[in-house]
């Protein structure tokens, strides 16, 4: 018997094995015959894996987390290339694993390279310094000048880079880029977010190299002017534009020239957010193809009066030329931020393919976009400004591709009516699927969302590009003749217009949503799904669906916070039981204040919780109580820096679930569940309570060790131990060398 079972488990075994191996053929086989359809699709996972391995530097928390994600992709590029037997699919994974690899690497060295020594404290000090750029800010009466450290009296390592606010008033006149001037100076290290998911500038700052940012003090002295000649073109045209146009109207005319914002009123780039308009401030791919296709329109008109130049059939080229000039130009012009580098970088490829006769609008022009970004400065990839640009473009032009909306919008012959009415159908979905695509991106910056953006932009993109943009570019022509007055007064009632549109539609109700919590996981899901609808030709495509509603699903279901403190134990949000937002001190400024509302997603301003039901305060302490599922949650804060007995203190401690201080707390005072003083919020940062659930986030986690979180960035340059070692064994990276 046991004879005659082993045979028959050996066949058994046998047949398995056999069955296995064929299905796992079957699956190879109809995942070749996909990627063999999607062959012209397959370059552009590329930037996609570039940047997840960028932004998985960001997101995993230290140098071995770093070295043991970089070594696994590389090993399984390795692998996926030793068992490729010919076929697409090992060649895919081989390359996206590098890719990964690649932008891991590359974001982790910029970290180090870009390392300078950040102030540990506050501290008032006088600071001499080169003027590296000043950024005029009438709208708040500032002048921003950005200084390279040349001496100072401070505390600790002298910062590389500071930016210091001078009131414009005392502003001296000497002062421009290139000069050398001493300030007296109240002086902050970059601060990190105030609350989870609030704005990281101290990473910003890092990858930017500042140091410290301030308030200068008056008299502001000039130890030695800028050299003679030297002039700011940049500064120098905004000051002629808002001359010549007057409040938020000349703030918008320079931020389409110049991309300096300085002007534009706080309340009417408020409105133009609300609005879904803010992306007609931020020179992007809009503003450089209406330069480009004007330069280029001015080219061919001009040139052709030549019957000569004209018979030549060069003028295409000639036009061309000139528009990659116009392209590059305009870029320098305003400050060669990201979107617009990207949108420079797709401009020329465009003029490179119409004059090879190829066709230009297409999803490869976006990845080598992508990929200039990311191999040049790979931290943008958490940045919005980078991931709303490119998720638009993307967006747009693999809407279009589809076959059956090119068929919808293309070109028919049909009245003139029907056409403008096509037209218009076309902006309006398009409008709607931008709407869509960056939304999710808006709610997990900036924790809200607009609906009516994209009835916004039907007419404000056309008015701004046929309208506003040509009549400031003709009066800055005839400016110099004295005949720019009529072009300026057309850009002056079009960009009132534009305001009008703004303030409306902000105001109309319901003009935006507050979400206050996007999880990471959910967020990563919708961008995933998002890219694989985006990216692919085939039915396939529409798998994306799956994880964009699952993250859409994931958001929604997070519940809300119901306490939030900042970072210095200063402040406090607590939501009540009618869902309302409430705050701690009565006397709280504009900007934390709209702090608080957007990290409780509240749309409006936030009451104080001196005013609510639910708590009972008086000049030092403030005790609420939150009922949630059930129970009854107490929370005791402290409102001034007035001591209050310690026994009564100790005793009402005692009787909370969660106390919140700003000051070191006597050591018997300790809530129930939580406890947030001085102390507590140096380790872990702002801090975001759900009660339903028990979560605490904060904005500090144990064992993050990047280079801005670490303690030894305070007073010095803050350095991975390990990459540093790698690093000195390359021939001409001496990393001491980089320390003052």
């Amino acid at each position: 018997m046991a004879s005659s079972a082993a045979p028959a488990s050996s066949k058994a075994s046998s047949a398995l094995q056999t069955r296995a191996a064929y299905g796992s053929a079957l699956i190879q086989d109809a995942l070749e015959q996909r990627l063999e359809a999607e062959r012209d699709q397959l370059v552009l996972w590329v930037p996609v894996a570039l940047g997840a391995g960028a932004a998985a530097w960001f997101v995993l928390p230290d140098p071995r987390a770093w070295a043991a994600s970089l070594l696994l992709a590389l090993a399984t590029a390795l692998a996926a290339l030793v068992v490729a037997r010919g076929g697409r699919a090992p060649v895919l994974v081989a390359v996206l694993s590098l890719a990964v690899a690649i932008g891991l690497a590359l974001t982790w060295a910029r970290a180090e390279r870009v390392a300078a020594p950040v102030l540990a404290r506050p501290t008032i000090a006088w600071v001499t310094g080169r003027v590296e750029q000043v950024e005029p800010l009438p709208a708040r009466r500032l002048t921003r000048v950005t200084l390279a450290v040349q001496a100072w009296d401070g505390e600790g390592s002298a910062p590389a880079r500071v930016r210091i606010n001078l009131d414009a008033r005392t502003a001296p006149p000497g002062l421009a880029r290139g000069a050398m001037i001493r300030v007296r100076a109240r002086l902050m290290p970059p601060a990190p977010p105030a609350v989870p998911g609030a704005y990281d500038f101290a990473r910003v700052a890092w990858f930017a190299g500042l140091g410290a940012t301030g308030r200068g003090f008056a008299p502001v002295q000039v130890v030695m002017p800028a050299a003679a000649g030297a002039t700011d073109v940049r500064a120098a045209l905004t000051r002629h534009i808002e001359v010549r146009l007057a409040g938020s109207a000349g703030g918008i005319a320079a931020a389409l020239a110049t991309g300096d914002t300085g002007a534009i009123d706080e309340t009417d780039a408020e409105a133009m957010r609300r609005a879904g308009l803010a992306h007609l401030l931020s020179v992007s791919g809009l503003h450089i193809t209406a330069a480009v296709g004007l330069v280029m329109w001015l080219t061919l008109r001009l040139l052709a009066l030549s019957p000569r130049l004209a018979l030549t059939g060069q003028l295409p080229l000639i036009a061309a030329a000139a528009g990659a000039v116009a392209a590059i130009g305009y870029t320098w012009l305003t400050g060669a931020q990201v979107p617009t580098i990207r949108s420079c970088v797709a401009a020329l490829m465009v003029l490179v393919a119409l004059v090879l006769g190829r066709e230009a609008l297409t999803l490869r022009l976006v990845a080598a976009g992508a990929v200039v970004v990311l191999l040049c400065w790979p931290e943008s990839v958490v940045g919005p400004s980078f991931q709303l640009s490119f998720a638009a473009v993307t967006a747009i032009i693999a809407f279009h591709e589809h076959p059956r909306v090119r068929s919808w919008f293309g070109a028919h012959e049909e009245p003139r009516w029907r056409a403008v009415l096509r037209g218009a159908a076309s902006l309006l979905l398009t409008g709607l699927l931008v709407e869509l695509t960056l939304m999710p991106i808006a709610v997990y910056h900036f924790h809200q969302a607009g609906f009516y953006g994209a009835v916004a932009n039907i007419v404000a993109i056309p008015l701004t590009t046929f309208v506003v943009m040509p009549a400031e570019a003709v009066a800055l022509l005839l400016d110099p003749v004295g005949a720019g007055a009529p072009a300026w007064w057309v850009a002056d009632r079009a960009l009132a217009l534009l305001l009008w549109i703004a303030r409306t539609v902000a105001a109309a109700p319901g003009a935006v949503t507050a979400l206050p919590v996007m999880p990471l996981a959910a967020f990563g899901a919708m961008v995933a799904g998002g890219l694989w609808l985006a990216i692919w030709r085939t039915r396939w495509r529409y798998a994306g669906l799956v994880p964009v509603a699952i993250g859409a699903v994931w958001t929604i279901a997070t519940p809300v916070p119901d306490l939030i403190v900042t970072g210095d134990g200063r402040h406090l949000a607590l939501r009540g039981d009618d869902g309302g937002v409430a705050i701690l001190r009565d006397r709280t400024g504009d900007y934390v204040r709209d702090l608080l509302a957007e990290a409780g997603g509240l749309d409006g301003v936030p009451e104080l919780l001196s005013e609510t039901r639910g708590a009972r305060c008086n000049r030092d302490l403030c005790w609420m109580v939150r009922r949630v599922d059930g129970r009854v949650w107490r929370v005791l804060a402290t409102r001034s820096l007035y001591l209050v007995p310690a026994n009564e203190l100790i005793l009402l401690c005692r009787q909370a679930d969660v106390v919140v201080s700003e000051r070191r707390l006597p050591r018997g005072c300790q809530g129930r569940w939580l406890t947030l003083d001085r102390a507590t919020l140096a380790t872990t940062g702002g801090v975001r309570v759900t009660f339903a659930t028990g979560r605490v986030a904060t904005v500090r986690t144990a064992g993050d060790a990047h280079p801005w979180m670490l303690p030894g960035a305070r007073d010095g340059v803050g350095r991975s131990p390990m990459l540093a070692g790698w690093l000195s064994m390359l021939p001409g990276m001496d990393l001491e060398a980089k320390r003052p």
